[in-house]
């Protein structure tokens, strides 16, 4: 940390300070429930824009552009006059003298202070897989997906005209709850329907596509029957699914996984997260505790221990209600962010906090080309799939996205793709190289003439 100058100046008026951490759902649901009261309210992110997550492997596969799913902090906050917003990243949490460090060296003094900087990926401590393995969190994790997705067909394309073959297409996905199968879902429908014909020499659709999960089932937060219809969709896409499978080695271009090792042209880490950091800074505070993941453990004022000045929030927060774990997903995140405004109401006014319930709407995830499977507890309850279940995911995804345009471009663009199998956003910049691909060229050529063959797991 570096060494800590003046504080921050803070106006005359009296009224409370808050200061929130992260411009994620939880993040801009609290500011913009504050709007309203008499405090002035500070919004800490170390990027100026707000990603609409659930979206972002719809960037990642060239559905959607960064732009359609991001919006600027300060324009959706512009209109709170009790808001301002600094571009900063908090490298030190002081409870004591309630104060933040930031990494520009200043300090910001708190009255509240509300941490919901969400998680980050968990390679279960094998964080040297991290460059061969990128995972999906951040538009920067987006594009570096889709670049070395749309690269793989090209640099198959080049060499098949160079030298008339070109390594295994294998795309391998890691971790079967949504993210992974939304990943596997798209690259499927890439590959087999929106490329079909672009290329003159090779064949995108003879694409394989793994998707490899270590516990019993895919989607194993949701109901088994719907766990069974999403596998069986994916079969349709052409996904191999292999479940109880788990990863023990990755490298450029290769994994391996059930004591077998095969190519991979392109590797995505779908498989685990962690909190971020901020737990662990706020976990230097005694009575603080954190979990395995590194979560704080709140209680139902979404509260540390002891810290009723601080809250912790979305996927940085562990939360126990009815003997099971809050899931750390958009929806609580966005209902925490929406508590806090009634907890600091009821302390402005002098009365008892409200305490925090989550309220379980149900869950969605998308299995390529219109087709889903949801399970809904609000407005009433019911599991869907198919092409039912994918008309609600998008009805739904509209709804909470932000901005007024953001919803209707992305609209028109699902209309564009789905009704003219083309997809707008494939552009391919930065390192014109992947992992492991030349390695791969040279196991080839030392088998030539014979094209190289890959390993099966199912075999």
């Amino acid at each position: 940390m570096g060494e800590l100058t003046e504080p921050l100046e803070q106006p005359l008026d009296p009224r409370p300070r808050v200061v929130i951490v992260g411009g994620g759902f939880a993040g801009i649901h609290a500011a913009n429930g504050l709007a309203h009261l008499p405090v002035d309210v500070t919004v800490v992110d170390r990027r100026n824009h707000h990603t609409f997550q659930p979206l972002l492997y719809q960037v990642a596969l060239a559905v959607l552009s960064p732009a359609d799913i991001a919006q600027p902090i300060r324009t959706i906050l512009r209109k709170h006059r009790n808001t301002q917003v600094l571009m900063d990243e908090v490298v030190g949490i002081d409870v004591s003298t309630r104060q933040i460090a930031l990494g520009s060296g200043a300090q910001l003094p708190f009255d509240y202070l509300v941490l919901a900087t969400g998680a980050t990926h968990s390679y279960f401590g094998r964080d040297d897989w991290a460059p061969f393995a990128p995972g999906l969190k951040t538009i920067e994790d987006a594009l570096e997906i889709r670049r070395r997705v749309l690269l793989a067909f090209e640099l198959a394309e080049r060499q098949m005209v160079e030298h008339g073959w070109h390594p295994p297409l294998n795309f391998v996905v890691i971790g079967g709850g949504p993210t992974g199968v939304e990943l596997a879902g798209a690259i499927s429908d890439i590959a087999q329907l929106y490329m079909r014909h672009d290329f003159r020499h090779i064949d995108p659709s003879k694409s394989r596509v793994l998707l490899l999960e270590g516990s019993p089932r895919i989607l194993a937060a949701y109901p088994p029957d719907l766990s069974a219809k999403a596998e069986a969709a994916l079969a349709r896409l052409g996904v191999e699914v292999h479940t109880q499978t788990h990863v023990t080695g990755l490298g450029p271009g290769w994994v391996e996984a059930a004591g077998k090792r095969m190519d991979a042209v392109v590797t995505l880490w779908a498989a685990g997260v962690q909190a971020s950091p901020l737990g662990k800074l706020l976990g230097a505070t005694p009575a603080v505790k954190l979990d395995r993941r590194g979560c704080v453990f709140v209680d139902a004022f979404l509260n540390p221990p002891g810290l009723p000045e601080v809250f912790v929030l979305g996927d940085l927060a562990r939360l126990e209600q009815d003997g099971c774990t809050v899931p750390g997903v958009a929806q609580p995140a966005m209902q925490m962010g929406d508590h806090i405004a009634k907890i600091l109401a009821a302390d402005l006014a002098g009365a008892p906090r409200p305490p925090f319930r989550y309220f379980d709407k149900g869950d969605m995830a998308t299995i390529g080309r219109m087709d889903a499977v949801a399970r809904l507890e609000w407005p009433f309850k019911a599991h869907m799939s198919g092409f039912p279940a994918w008309a609600a995911w998008l009805t739904v995804h509209i709804f909470f996205l932000i901005g007024f345009r953001n919803r209707i471009w992305v609209f028109f663009a699902w209309i564009w793709t789905y009704f003219t199998f083309t997809r707008g956003a494939r552009l391919i910049t930065g390192d014109q190289r992947l992992p492991g691909w030349q390695d791969q060229l040279a196991a080839g050529q030392a088998q030539s003439p014979d094209p190289p063959q890959s390993s099966d797991l199912s075999s």
